[in-house]
C-alpha cells in the first residue's frame, strides 16, 4: 500500500506530536499558586549569586519576601567561594551551614540552591541538569543542550536542515533524535563527548519519536515499515527489533514506565488518546483520562512512576497531568511539549510567545510558572537529562 507521509513532515515541522496554537500570549512571570507557598528571604548576596537563588527557589515553588514575613532565611558570603546558612524563622541557629568552592560562581550557587530545596522540599536536585531541545532559526531546525535554566546553550548540530524529538540516553552523555539530513527520516544516536554520530535506524517511511527506557537497554519508536505509524521497541545494541501495535490508527510519542515494563503512546483514531502496552507485547490499552476533552498528545511518564503528563487540545494546548493508572486529570498551564525533571514536581514545556516557542519551567504542585533564558530562536521539544 502506497503510504502518504506528508502528515508526518507536517507534525515536524510543527512539532512532532502537537500541533500548537500561532495566537500570541503575553509574557509568563510567575502565576499565583494554588497550594502552599514557602515564603523565603534571601540576604547578603549580590549579583549573579543572589540572581540565580532567588530563580532557583522560585522554580521549586518559594516566594521570595522579606525576613519578616518568612518562613525560612537564607544568607552568607561571597568571595571567591559562597558559604550559606539556611536558617527557620525564629531560631537562634542556623539549620546548617556550609561552604562551596571550585567552579564559577553560578555552579556554587546552583549547589547551595539545591541543599536548600533538599531541606525545605525533600526533593531531588535539579539546579545543575541540562535540558535537549529542538531550536529553529527560520526554515532549519537544530538540536540543542543548555543548563536547565537555559544559560550555557549549545547547538550541537549543523545541518542545516530538520531534525527532531530529542531524547536522553541515561547518564546525560548521549542524545537520540530524528534526522531528515540523509534526505530521509533517519534516527541517529549522537555522542556529545565525542560527537559522533551513527545511524540507528532508517528503515523505509517514518522513523520518528525515539525514547530510550530508563534501564538504557531498549529504543522504543514510531515506525511505518509494516504500513501504518505503529510502535516498535529495539534494543539499543540494534538488535532485537519488536512490533508492539499493529493497527491501521496514527500511533506516536512514546514514553516509558519508570521500570521499563511498560510504553504509554498516543493512538489517534478519531480523537487521539493515551494507550498503553507491555514491552513484552500484547493488547494495548486505553488510559481512563476523566475532566479533559480534545485530542490528547506528548505523553511524559514521571520518574517515580506516579503520573503522566501529556497536553491535550486542538488547536491551543494546555498542560495536563493524570495518575499513571488513570483517572481525574489536573489541569495546569497553557503549553506543549511537557517533559519531567528527574524529581518527578517539575516539568518543563513550550509555549508560544509573539509567533516563537519559548521554553518554560513549571512547578506542578503550586503551578509557578518561570521563562527560562531566554535563547536565540525558536525552542521547543524540550527532554530533560536525567
Amino acid at each position: 500500500m502506497k503510504m502518504n507521509y506528508k502528515p508526518f513532515l507536517i507534525a515536524v515541522l510543527l512539532g512532532v506530536c502537537a500541533l500548537p496554537d500561532k495566537a500570541d500570549e503575553p509574557p509568563i512571570e510567575i502565576r499565583k499558586a494554588t497550594t502552599y507557598v514557602v515564603p523565603i528571604s534571601i540576604s547578603d548576596f549580590t549579583g549573579e549569586v543572589d540572581s540565580i537563588l532567588k530563580f532557583d527557589l522560585s522554580v521549586l515553588g518559594m516566594e521570595i519576601t522579606s525576613p519578616a514575613k518568612a518562613a525560612y532565611l537564607v544568607s552568607g558570603s561571597q568571595n571567591g567561594r559562597l558559604e550559606g546558612r539556611l536558617t527557620a524563622a525564629g531560631a537562634n541557629q542556623p539549620l546548617w551551614a556550609r561552604a562551596y568552592t571550585g567552579g564559577l560562581a553560578r555552579t556554587q550557587a546552583h549547589a547551595f540552591a539545591n541543599d536548600i530545596v533538599k531541606e525545605i522540599r525533600g526533593t531531588a536536585p535539579i539546579f545543575q541538569s541540562r535540558i535537549a531541545f529542538r531550536q529553529q532559526e527560520g526554515r532549519t531546525t537544530e538540536i540543542a543542550v543548555s543548563d536547565f535554566d537555559g544559560y550555557n546553550a549549545k547547538v550541537l548540530t549543523h545541518d542545516g536542515t530538520l531534525v527532531a524529538g530529542p531524547c536522553w540516553i541515561p547518564g546525560g552523555r548521549e542524545l537520540f533524535y530524528t534526522s531528515w539530513q540523509g534526505g530521509g527520516e533517519e534516527i541517529l544516536e549522537h555522542n556529545l563527548s565525542t560527537g559522533i554520530r551513527r545511524v540507528f535506524a532508517d528503515y523505509p517511511g517514518a522513523n520518528l519519536s525515539p525514547e530510550i527506557s530508563p534501564d538504557g537497554q531498549k529504543v522504543a519508536m514510531i515506525l511505518s515499515r509494516s504500513g501504518s505509524p505503529n510502535l516498535w521497541v529495539r534494543n539499543l545494541d540494534g538488535s532485537g527489533l519488536k512490533q508492539l501495535t499493529s493497527t491501521r490508527d496514527d500511533d506516536s510519542c512514546p514514553t516509558w514506565s519508570p521500570d521499563s515494563q511498560e510504553i504509554c503512546f498516543v493512538c489517534r483514531s478519531g480523537r487521539a488518546e493515551l494507550q498503553k502496552v507491555s514491552v513484552n507485547g500484547g493488547p494495548a490499552r486505553a488510559v481512563r483520562v476523566v475532566g479533559v476533552y480534545g485530542n490528547m498528545t506528548s505523553p511524559d511518564w514521571s520518574p517515580d512512576g506516579k503520573w503522566i503528563a501529556f497536553a491535550s487540545g486542538s488547536r491551543s494546548f494546555t498542560i495536563c497531568v493524570v495518575p499513571a493508572e488513570g483517572g481525574e486529570a489536573q489541569v495546569l498551564v497553557a503549553g506543549e511539549d511537557p517533559c519531567w525533571a528527574p524529581n518527578s514536581r517539575t516539568i518543563v514545556f513550550g509555549r508560544q510567545v509573539n509567533n516563537k516557542s519559548i521554553l518554560c519551567l513549571l512547578d506542578v504542585p503550586t503551578k509557578h510558572v518561570k521563562d527560562v533564558r531566554q535563547i536565540s530562536g525558536s525552542c521547543s521539544q524540550p527532554s530533560w537529562a536525567r
